[in-house]
């Protein structure tokens, strides 16, 4: 075997060898951001499953405000529906749209002596705004495994090895500009 010819094989062994340890590379970063989004999932779940509880402690008192609860029950339907169809856009959007009908619901809630001495109606809270904190963790999670992800696959040569892979890049988590805003608490106590 002549010298050009072991020269060429490692070559294509170093190259071969790089193209595989890339794909799986990016394999990992694709499964990061599945997981991270299965945690955020996970977490939803917990969230859908404990608002009717909260909502029904809150309409046990007759005179407490509807609208307030209607938003928070039309939110909910909306974070439902766009985490079932895994749309990280229209979550980003309803998950503004529920956090502004929790804080206004616990602002109004403050009206309410006997709701708020309600142990149900408070262990309900704190249970909510934990999971609130949570999924404001795995947001982060995700956006950062999506974000690793991203990078690779714009990063050359491993574009190279994800086009041949059909690796796609995956949104990021991003929420409304009412959601980053400060909270105006006259609005949410008016």
């Amino acid at each position: 075997m002549s010298i050009s010819t072991a020269v060429l094989l490692g070559l294509i062994a170093v190259v071969v060898l790089y193209a595989v340890m890339t794909y799986n590379a990016l394999v990992g970063l694709k499964h990061g951001v599945a997981k991270a989004w299965a945690n955020i999932d996970v977490l939803l779940k917990q969230r859908h499953d404990e608002l009717p509880k909260l909502v029904e402690v809150c309409k046990q008192y007759k005179e407490f405000e509807q609208t307030t609860l209607q938003r928070v029950i039309e939110a909910r339907s909306q974070v439902q529906q766009a985490r079932e169809a895994h749309d990280v856009g229209a979550l980003g959007e309803a998950e503004g749209s529920l956090r502004q009908g929790l804080l206004r619901l616990f602002a109004v809630a403050e009206a309410y002596p006997e709701l708020k001495a309600n142990e149900h109606f408070m262990q309900l809270q704190t249970r909510i705004t934990g999971l609130e904190n949570a999924i404001a963790d795995r947001r982060e999670l995700y956006n950062e495994a999506a974000n690793l992800l991203n990078v690779r696959l714009e990063q050359f040569p491993d574009v190279l090895v994800a086009r041949l892979g059909s690796f796609e890049s995956q949104p990021l988590l991003e929420f409304s500009v009412a959601e980053k805003a400060d909270v105006d608490l006259k609005a949410l106590f008016g």
